[in-house]
């Protein structure tokens, strides 16, 4: 039989809000503790504002600086989520590959815009690394790093996918979380092709609810994307995060929590690791681990029961039933998780 498809449409949130159980987040990427009291305070401050239209001259300015991109390189947009859509709406390729498992608004918003997409399916044996993309293809999208894998990919081999006449995407809305962001390719302008970077705000500073990011790439493509904005797509609010969140204090304080968030993950793989059942493929790098193991469904639902919400795997093409996502959280909580994990996997 054909196994069923999966749902493109299913996120994190999802198993935090069923039920209303008040579990603890194991589910969604976003850090703890955000958005800092100082950035809560500066949006709050923007509110005397909202009468007028918004402006994101130095909101832009202030992204493309940290980038050292040109101003018309740079275009926000209300999240990371609203770059797929624009991207799937202005671009007409021929050959669309998508390199799986890796989140999955990327493939719904090509198929919604009445693409066909072509997968490739990246191994877990061989450590979820980057594998041979077809020639033919010209629009290539990935994450890096890489969502629910947490694998992150060499810049080079990243890179080495950039063709002349290829539009390659990579959502880099992890590589904040990465310390040194070592493998990104934002500030690269010389590969061949069309190479676009996403990033977003949301995980490291704890905005989702206010919808902010934007795109790296190509003037004359930017320019296109934006043509396809609606006015004033970003509010107020979200470009003074966009700046602040762009300046070398934040940037500063970025650095400092993927440093903690590095001690806090290897604390989760040292502790699943003691599981004989539980495995984990490729080197973690982001703020959640991926694992697999027997009876990962039950084992969610039991961990339900002990007040944790972990994500489910198998919504991710490449993934199946036998796969769960961890965020990385503080010592203390994973230690209790484990305590529960323990508990769980003894009785299903």
């Amino acid at each position: 039989m054909t196994a069923p498809e999966p749902d493109l449409r299913h996120h994190g949130d999802a198993e935090v809000r069923a039920d209303g159980l008040g579990l603890v987040d194991l589910a969604v990427n976003v850090r703890t503790g955000t958005p800092p009291a100082w950035l809560r305070e500066h949006l709050a401050a923007t509110l005397g504002d909202l009468a007028a239209y918004p402006d994101q001259s130095a909101a832009r300015a202030a992204v493309a600086a940290r980038h050292a991109r040109p101003l018309g390189e740079v275009l926000l947009t209300s999240g990371a989520a609203e770059a797929f859509v624009l991207l799937a709406r202005v671009l007409t390729p021929r050959h669309i590959v998508v390199v799986h498992p890796q989140f999955t608004e990327p493939e719904a918003a090509l198929r919604d815009a009445g693409h066909r997409v072509h997968r490739v399916l990246l191994s877990p044996e061989d450590g979820f690394r980057l594998g041979t993309v077809p020639e033919e293809a010209d629009l290539v999208v990935l994450g890096n790093p890489t969502n629910p894998t947490s694998v992150l990919h060499p810049a080079e081999a990243v890179a080495a996918l950039a063709r002349p006449g290829r539009t390659l995407v990579v959502d880099e809305a992890f590589m904040d979380t990465v310390p040194g962001e070592r493998e990104s390719l934002a500030a690269v302008r010389d590969l061949p092709g069309r190479v676009v970077v996403l990033r977003s705000l949301t995980k490291t500073w704890g905005l989702a609810g206010l919808r902010i990011g934007y795109v790296l790439g190509p003037a004359p493509l930017i320019a296109d994307l934006g043509a396809a904005q609606p006015l004033w797509p970003v509010s107020t609010p979200a470009l003074a995060a966009a700046e602040a969140c762009s300046g070398p204090a934040a940037l500063a304080e970025a650095e400092q929590a993927a440093a903690e968030l590095a001690l806090r993950r290897a604390h989760l793989v040292k502790g699943l690791a003691t599981f004989p059942s539980v495995r984990q493929y490729g080197e973690p790098a982001a703020s959640f681990v991926l694992v697999r193991l027997p009876d990962a469904a039950a084992v969610r639902q039991r961990l339900r029961e002990h007040g944790f919400a972990v994500r489910r795997g198998d919504t991710f093409p490449g993934l199946g039933e036998e796969w769960l996502r961890i965020a990385v959280r503080d010592e203390a909580t994973t230690d209790r998780f484990l305590n529960a994990l323990e508990a769980v996997l003894g009785s299903v």
